[in-house]
């Protein structure tokens, strides 16, 4: 299972309006056998949007609790030229360079299911969990 940054914040933000499905979901997840994967793109993503919208607390604890629940993939040169290829192919303004890094990551991966509620995991094939929301061009 891939997890995006979508549902991270979700997780974290008590006011977003994800906040209860992610939280059940993470809770789910992290009790059962699967792996989760992220990519350190989609953990710097994360750590600015809580640091921006939440504060520093809030990156501490998704570094101190859930950060050592994931496996992450770290992205190379190669792997961010075939994302930055992907990004330019696209010609989308709201698709962004971590979206396609994460796209690459579970293709390569053979990963077929995310934890996202961003629209473009279900736009690209891949399934996600527990859906996207279509009406969140944020994120």
């Amino acid at each position: 299972m891939f997890v995006d940054t979508s549902a991270l914040y979700a997780v974290l933000d008590r006011d977003d309006r994800f906040h209860s499905r992610a939280a059940a979901v993470w809770k789910e997840l992290v009790l059962g056998a699967e792996p989760l994967l992220t990519s350190n793109y989609v953990l710097v993503e994360t750590f600015a949007l809580l640091q921006r919208r939440l504060g520093m607390e809030a990156v501490r604890t998704c570094s101190d609790r859930l950060q050592p629940m994931l496996t992450i993939t770290w992205v190379g040169e190669d792997d961010h030229r075939t994302a930055m290829s992907a990004l330019a192919a696209a010609d989308r303004r709201a698709l962004s360079l971590v979206d396609c890094v994460s796209f690459h990551v579970m293709r390569s991966a053979r990963i077929r299911t995310a934890f996202a509620f961003d629209p473009h995991f279900t736009e690209q094939g891949f399934q996600s969990v527990p859906g996207p929301a279509s009406d969140d061009p944020s994120i």
